[in-house]
């Protein structure tokens, strides 16, 4: 199972910016799609944003032109560029990869945007 680390959580006020990064143990990793997802309190878990191997993106509508989502193969790293925050953002975000039929996730990043 490959092991998957978050930082770069925190709190931030409006309009403010975090960038995530989450590093896999294993460079496996580089060959298959990876994930943000977040979950607030009383919520399910939704997916924030994808990345394919290739570097193909897939948003989620309320994140779509301010998230970015990139990866550095090199480094078995996938990140997420978060600008323009909104109070509703506020939650713990995930970072998961599918590899060979298992579900990988990371322990969660915090992130909290108030004033």
């Amino acid at each position: 199972q490959v092991q998957l680390v978050e930082s770069g959580g925190g709190l931030v006020q409006p309009g403010g910016s975090l960038r995530l990064s989450c590093v896999a143990s294993e460079s496996i990793f580089k060959l298959y799609p990876a994930n943000w997802y977040r979950q607030a309190p009383g919520n399910q878990r939704d997916l924030v944003a994808g990345i394919t191997v290739g570097g193909t993106t897939v948003y989620a509508d309320s994140v779509k032109g301010r998230f970015t989502i990139s990866r550095d193969n090199a480094k078995n790293t996938v990140f997420l560029q978060m600008d323009s925050l909104k109070p509703e953002d506020t939650a713990v975000y995930y970072c998961n990869t599918d590899i060979r039929g298992v579900r990988n996730w990371g322990q969660g990043t915090q992130v909290t945007v108030s004033s």
